[in-house]
């Protein structure tokens, strides 16, 4: 009996032994560090639920007490002399009204760039266009400033109205809807450019335009614009950049217009010449202006070209002809001995000159004139 005790302890030790050997192998500290940390987030998580709920409970709270829940909605109706499923129905819709109104106006947000991303920046639209069209740059020019004129060859414009030099009215249509904006000319300076900023309830356009002289009758335009969107449909057509493409429509438009029209009533057409810097008015007919100094300088060369050696030759021999006729009328009026003591004086002709022609048409020279009065006897007259 005492060996088996014995044995039965010498067990029991040895597998003590064992198992202290195996958990001192064991990574028993981190498995208290993870235990910890479970402990914790099951912790918060419990603290979360709790406070979660006692803000949803704190939203019911004051929805009951502003009267936001469906069931107060139901009560007052009921109040207001309802039946109680008329007023349950009314509650419910207004409800999910509220949450319709919610979403969209999320989605309007998204759409549209406001609310909290990236600060909230308003999207810009640049557009930029290039084209040629064939007349005068001053007939481009006139046509592009008769802004009450491009409802007639636009397709999108449906009025321009022209309240002042400075201040115009647009109204043109956007997808199913209609848009009103007006223009401010800041700078003006025929027939060079403009340049002009807009205000609009649903966005606006600022932009410039320039006039550039390919040749006498073929002239550029380059057009740039800044289109502020705002609004739903303005924002949705901004996505596939429909403004761009209507901008480049129209543009196109007047091309035609001109290259079709204007070209064949250059005369017609009117626009307004005058010149404007910072926002007012400085001259009230720049261009007119403009085109009678060029004009001038033109002319003034075109003479100084004109008057070369062939005109002051022919100068020249205009003069001697005078002189040799006025030469010949003293001789035939004077004496035979006044000739003799005068003989007259004969200019000499410049080299390369072409002498009068003689016959019926043209007079003797005025040389031989003299000659033969020289030699007729004193006292016989000339006949």
């Amino acid at each position: 009996m005492t060996t088996d005790v014995n044995n039965k302890s010498d067990g029991k030790s040895t597998l003590k032994s064992s198992l202290s050997g195996v958990a001192s192998q064991l990574p028993l500290g981190r498995l208290k560090d993870e235990a910890a940390g479970l402990g914790k987030a099951m912790a918060q998580r419990g603290m979360g639920k709790a406070s979660s709920g006692v803000e949803s409970l704190t939203g019911r709270l004051n929805d009951v007490a502003e009267g936001k829940s469906t069931k107060t909605k139901a009560a007052m109706n009921v109040a207001q002399g309802d039946s109680p499923a008329k007023a349950g129905v009314k509650a419910v819709g207004s409800k999910v009204g509220e949450k319709v109104k919610d979403a969209v106006s999320t989605v309007g947000e998204k759409l549209t760039g406001g609310g909290g991303g990236k600060g909230g920046k308003l999207k810009v639209t640049n557009i930029l266009e290039q084209i040629d069209v064939p007349v005068p740059r001053e007939v481009a020019y006139k046509q592009w400033t008769s802004y009450e004129d491009f409802p007639s060859f636009m397709k999108k414009v449906e009025n321009v109205k022209q309240d002042d030099e400075v201040n115009t009215t647009w109204k043109a249509q956007v997808f199913w809807s209609h848009r009103r904006w007006t223009a401010e000319i800041i700078d003006q300076v025929p027939p060079e450019r403009i340049v002009w900023k807009s205000t609009g309830d649903k966005g606006h356009v600022d932009g410039a335009v320039t006039f550039h002289e390919l040749s006498p009758d073929l002239t550029r335009i380059n057009l740039v614009l800044e289109y502020y969107p705002k609004g739903l449909f303005e924002h949705t057509g901004n996505i596939w950049r429909a403004q761009g493409r209507r901008a480049r429509l129209e543009f196109k438009h007047f091309a035609r217009h001109v290259s079709t029209n204007t070209i064949l009533h250059q005369d017609e057409v009117e626009g307004w010449p005058g010149e404007i810097h910072d926002g007012e008015v400085t001259e009230e007919d720049a261009l007119s202006k403009r085109q009678g100094d060029g004009d001038g300088s033109e002319q003034e060369g075109s003479e100084g070209q004109d008057q070369g050696p062939g005109e002051s030759e022919a100068a020249e021999d205009r003069d001697q002809s005078q002189g040799e006729d006025q030469g010949e009328g003293e001789q035939r009026s004077q004496g035979p001995g006044d000739q003799a003591k005068k003989p007259a004086k004969v200019a000499k002709k410049a080299p390369g000159k072409v002498p009068a022609p003689k016959g019926k048409l043209g007079q003797a020279p005025v040389k031989k004139v003299a000659k033969k009065a020289a030699k007729r006897p004193a006292g016989q007259s000339s006949g």
